[in-house]
């Protein structure tokens, strides 16, 4: 299937509105007064049975009656749109559409047949569709959508993809409010033939100097996973910055499932893992999402340190506390610096940061602060500055000194004018000078928190080597279901991960054999059973010989067990390797603590295949429990290089064996010599 944008799409030379109105208030309507508004410069031609001109333009009967065009917007009844395709397509070299219309796929299996058809028929001439059941599209070149206001466009904004048109609506009306320009929207509906994916290879192909650094979607489904990651990292290198809101991440879509990885891996896992190896940052709503794409308008600063330059204490507060918890510094200023900058503020002022300068401070005040931040304090490495007002006098000459200092100085300096109601004036014209700037102080802080917590794009030069060949031979034995112990040590050590020499058997006598050879204490668990702990099926520090025998007889009775597995009993700290094959994603492996209280911490960090080795540490960083890792209380650290290499080996084995749909090393013991897998489950599925 033919999936890419088309010029006629883009920077069209015509455009024809099929079931175009005088009414602006319906679709048809509203789209062709925003193109004949946006400036387009090419020609336009309308379409409407029923008028003889609409919004000044001569109109055509039907769409036989139009000369060739490249761009044809339908906001016509559904069943009518396959025959005006179909005309378009063949006799009017039309090579882009826009079908605004419902009543597609949305609604019904005879929408979605449809939906199929008018695809097929543009492709089979070589044309593109956006759509339908969406709002529209405008570019640079032009405005085909029929929302209002709609922005002007710039270079200098962001380019914005939504899978939902009055989702984009709402998220344009907040950017645009905080001053956020736009450069192109693209809002794909049903996307029945370009989606977001495809959008997005668009942007990365076209991509120059004059192209919008900054890329934000908001995301219902994503189809092609791995297309998005694909353009999303090669857009990363080169420059640009890119947030998403993924809509449908509750519980209830995860699935139930037999293993420890099965019940903490889920669709909403994938695409953070996807995010993550994409460097996309994931926002959780319409005003976080606008906030970091006006974040990203801004020049990065380098350094952690945040200097709050305020007249309201409380708003500061607040601020200093959503940085804190981001990982920046709200560092403590004082000197022979800090106090000449004092001696120039009013008595009761603070310059420790934050810095205050009271409800009092004058527009002067403000620019001596800014530029002592700027100039005199090395410890600081941007700014915030609040500054709204109870309604007392105008604040115009404070936001006018903001806008020339934002344009001067060498640091970053963020506005938060929290006065959006009382000083609208004055916020209105800070953002006519062509600013952005932030309405309230927490989201602002959430928002770069979420830009810190979102690592740079996984570049995956660091993968491990495994004996792929020696897996294939393993996988080709294998039935569907879970292992037996012998071939799944097979596959572990065709994979280098490390594990206890162990065996299982239903022979209490070559159990004690194995007991004598290896040494005490022992660790015995049934074999069957999917959850071990729960049925009393582990047993642990058996010691001697009459031990052994004891609890073998006990455990193979347990419901379910057909064998009994017997290794050395180890000691470290528990960990957890998983892997789980997800539909569209490919696998995703995930790494956290382990043991009995994996299900109930949740503390895992989950990547898609395939992990290099750097990928896998910053992986394991991520845990909140990392210090447990690292070691605390005397405890010994686990050997980071070691848990990243097996992290990084199941991640290769994955890649080698696609067939193993979920894999479980619960838990490994991991010291500052080894990491271990003491217990392994992997299933195979070979339906795929």
């Amino acid at each position: 299937m033919s999936t890419k944008v088309t010029k006629q799409l883009v920077n069209p030379q015509s455009i024809a509105v099929i079931g175009a109105s005088n009414d602006v208030y319906k679709p048809g309507g509203a789209i062709l007064r925003n193109i004949l508004e946006g400036g387009f410069k090419g020609q336009v031609y309308v379409v409407n049975p029923k008028e003889d001109e609409i919004q000044g333009i001569k109109c055509c009967k039907n769409v036989r009656d139009l000369p060739n065009v490249d761009l044809a917007v339908l906001a016509i009844a559904a069943k009518f749109t396959e025959e005006a395709v179909q005309v378009l397509s063949e006799d009017k070299n039309t090579k882009a559409f826009i079908i605004i219309s419902a009543g597609f796929g949305e609604e019904s299996h005879e929408g979605k047949e449809l939906e199929n058809r008018l695809v097929a028929q543009i492709e089979k001439h070589g044309g593109c569709l956006i759509g339908p059941n969406c709002t529209g599209v405008f570019t640079p070149y032009h405005h085909a959508i029929f929302s209002k206001p709609f922005p002007k466009s710039s270079s200098k904004g962001v380019d914005f993809i939504t899978g939902s048109g009055a989702t984009g609506c709402f998220i344009m009306d907040i950017g645009m409010q905080q001053g956020l320009h736009f450069n192109h929207c693209w809002a794909v509906g049903n996307s029945a033939q370009l989606g977001i994916e495809d959008i997005l290879e668009y942007h990365d192909e076209v991509f120059n100097e004059s192209s919008s650094k900054v890329i934000i979607m908001y995301i219902e489904n994503i189809k092609k996973p791995l297309k998005l990651l694909k353009h999303a990292q090669s857009l990363a290198k080169k420059g640009v910055k890119i947030a998403a809101v993924k809509a449908g991440c509750s519980e209830a879509g995860s699935r139930a499932a037999s293993s420890h990885t099965g019940a903490l891996a889920s669709s909403d896992v994938a695409v953070d893992a996807l995010f993550k190896k994409a460097g996309i940052v994931r926002c959780s709503g319409r005003e976080e999402l606008c906030t970091v794409a006006s974040i990203f308008t801004y020049p990065r600063f380098e350094g952690d340190n945040m200097a709050i330059i305020t007249h309201a204490g409380g708003p500061a507060v607040m601020l200093t506390d959503s940085l804190s918890k981001a990982g920046l510094n709200v560092p403590h200023i004082e000197g022979k610096k800090a106090d000449e900058l004092l001696s120039k503020l009013f008595a009761g002022s603070s310059v420790a940061n934050p810095i205050d300068i009271l409800a009092t401070g004058t527009p002067e005040q403000l620019s001596d602060v800014i530029d002592a931040c700027n100039n005199d304090f090395d410890n600081i490495d941007a700014m915030c500055v609040i500054f709204g007002t109870p309604g007392l006098t105008p604040i115009f000459d404070a936001y006018r000194v903001l806008n020339e200092k934002m344009k001067t100085t060498k640091k970053s300096v963020f506005p938060i004018l929290p006065s959006t109601m009382v000083a609208a004036a004055e916020v209105k014209e800070f953002v006519e000078m062509g600013n952005t700037y932030f309405p309230d102080e927490t989201v602002f802080g959430n928002a770069v928190a979420r830009i810190v917590a979102t690592p740079n794009p996984a570049v995956d030069d660091d993968v491990v080597k495994i004996d792929v060949d020696k897996v294939r031979e393993i996988i080709s034995r294998c039935d569907n279901g879970y292992l037996d112990v012998k071939i799944l040590n097979e596959l572990l050590d065709a994979a280098g991960i490390k594990h206890a020499e162990d065996i299982s058997t239903d022979d209490v006598e070559v159990a004690v054999k194995f007991a004598n050879r290896v040494g005490y204490p022992l660790v015995m668990k049934v074999v069957g059973p999917v959850h071990k702990s729960d049925v009393g099926g582990v047993s642990l520090n058996v010691k001697d010989e009459a031990a052994v025998r004891t609890e073998f007889e006990r455990l193979i009775h347990i419901k379910d067990t057909y064998a009994v597995q017997c290794y050395p009993m180890l000691f470290g700290t528990e960990i957890f390797i998983g892997a789980m094959r997800e539909p569209l994603f490919g696998h995703q492996v995930l790494c956290g603590l382990g043991g009995i209280f994996i299900e109930v911490l949740k503390d895992i960090q989950s990547g898609l295949a395939p992990i290099g080795i750097k990928e896998a540490k910053t992986m394991i960083k991520a845990l909140k429990g990392y210090k447990i890792i690292q070691g605390v209380r005397g405890q010994e650290a686990v050997n980071e290089e070691m848990y990243a290499d097996q992290i990084a080996r199941v991640s290769a084995l994955v890649e080698a064996a696609p067939e193993i749909a979920e894999m479980d090393l619960n838990p490994l013991l991991g010291s500052a010599k080894a990491v271990v897998a003491v217990d392994a489950r992997i299933r195979i599925d070979k339906n795929i």
